[in-house]
Order: structure tokens, then sequence, then C-alpha cells
């Protein structure tokens, strides 16, 4: 199958989705279906032990198509982005994201629910969402998990962006290496995940998460409901969505 804005191979147990829609590899709807499909065939995939998220060009992704997250299309890029995690949890295989630039909004979340992140130490991690209005609901329920919460507050309710560097001191991610270095290093961790059992994998990874995936799955539906049904009918949402495309300054009424 063709693919206009991602790459994707299977080779011996690895699967990999690449982001290919330069500049910024932005995640508009087209995209994420392309992914979803990806994912799909992959369900019930019994030879894959490990799926690796990467990108081409500067970035790893600065996030979803702001035009796209209003008015009649909201709902489903909301739904289609979402669909992308429900999608992991059903594949339930090891999961690697290497980050070789931005990884901001949407594509912080994506990088982020991986099992493994690899980033280069120029590459920068951050959830800018409360900055145009709205807040990021995947991030929401894993930054308290995988870093202490006071620090997961502190990005998502500022909107600050973090380097490498400090994405590894606070255990968001698991290698920052230089840049010369991050495929040798992607490529060691492949073969320590190649060299297992495809059917142990999957029983491990499902002992470990079971709880959280299933709390993950019944938060997600409570939080588009309070997504679309109530946040994005605030007057401040949708001026800070506005203020971005316009390039302006939002004016908030706090309504």
């Amino acid at each position: 199958m063709e693919y206009k804005n991602i790459k994707y191979q299977f080779t011996d147990g690895v699967a990999r989705i690449t982001l290919n829609h330069p500049p910024l590899n932005v995640l508009n709807i087209a995209t994420m279906k392309e992914i979803n499909g990806v994912l799909d065939g992959l369900v019930n995939e019994p030879n894959l032990k490990l799926l690796i998220f990467d990108a081409e060009g500067k970035a790893f992704c600065a996030g979803v198509d702001v035009s796209e997250h209003m008015g009649s299309t909201a709902i489903e890029m909301i739904k289609d982005f979402h669909q992308i995690f429900r999608n992991l949890i059903a594949i339930n295989k090891p999961t690697l994201s290497v980050v070789q630039g931005a990884a901001l909004g949407g594509g912080c979340e994506l990088a982020i629910f991986c099992d493994f992140i690899i980033a280069v130490e120029t590459a920068k991690f951050g959830q800018p969402e409360i900055q145009v209005g709205v807040f990021p609901p995947i991030a929401c329920m894993l930054l308290p998990e995988i870093i202490s919460r006071p620090k997961a507050m502190e990005l998502l309710l500022t909107g600050a962006v973090i380097g490498a560097p400090e994405a590894l001191s606070i255990g968001l991610i698991n290698k920052s290496v230089p840049a010369g270095k991050l495929k040798e290093e992607e490529n060691n961790f492949i073969s320590k995940i190649t060299n297992l059992s495809a059917v142990v994998l999957r029983y491990t990874k499902l002992a470990s998460l079971k709880q959280q995936q299933e709390s993950f799955l019944k938060y997600l539906a409570e939080v588009e409901d309070i997504y679309l049904n109530q946040l994005m009918k605030t007057e401040d949402a949708q001026d800070g969505l506005n203020a971005f495309l316009a390039k302006r300054k939002p004016v908030w009424k706090n309504k």
C-alpha cells in the first residue's frame, strides 16, 4: 500500500512507522488515518516484536493540525487521534519512539505513550496546548504517572518545553544521545528486543500494564466528553485556537 504522510515497513519482527509529512510532521486527519490503518493490521500480527515510531526531517512531530482541530472536523480529529492509542493498547507489544527533533503537543503524546524513548540531545519535548486554550488529554493522564506530579503539572499547566537532557533527568525518556549516535543506539535496542519471544513480550507487557491500560481506556472515554462537549464550547478555547492560526496573542475572557 502507498502512503502519503507516513512510511511503513515490517522486517524481522520490527514494524516501523515513519512520520513523513514535511516540514514538521504535523498530524492531520489524513496522517492519523494512515497510522491507524497500519495499526489495525498489526493487532493480530503474531510475529511482531517491536513497533517503532520515528520521523523524517528536522522534527519528530510538532503536534496536530490546528486548522483541523476546530469546527466540523474537531470531533473527527479527536476520535482519530485517540484511536491511535486504543490501537496501541490492542496491539500490546513493545513500542519505541526515536526522537530526532521537536516532539510537541500531539507529537509529544505519541512519543511518551511508547514504552521506550531514545532521543538526540537537541530534541525538545513539551505540551504547549494550554497556551492556545486547550489541554492535552493523553498527556494529562500519562505525565503524572511517568514523572513526578510537580514536574508533570509544570509541563501541563505552563506549556513549558524541555530539552532531552532534562527529559532524561526526570525519567521521561530512556536515552539522550548525540545525533551521530542515534542510529547506533536504536540498533542496539532493537537487537535486545528481537532476540526475545514475541508471545512472551506480549504477555509480559499485558501483565505489567493491564491495570493502567484499563484505567486509561475508561479515562479516555470520559475526557473526550469533557474536551469536545465542555472545553471546546468555551470562548477561550475558540479564541486561543483562532489566535494561533492568526499568529496573534489570544484575548482570554475566562469563559
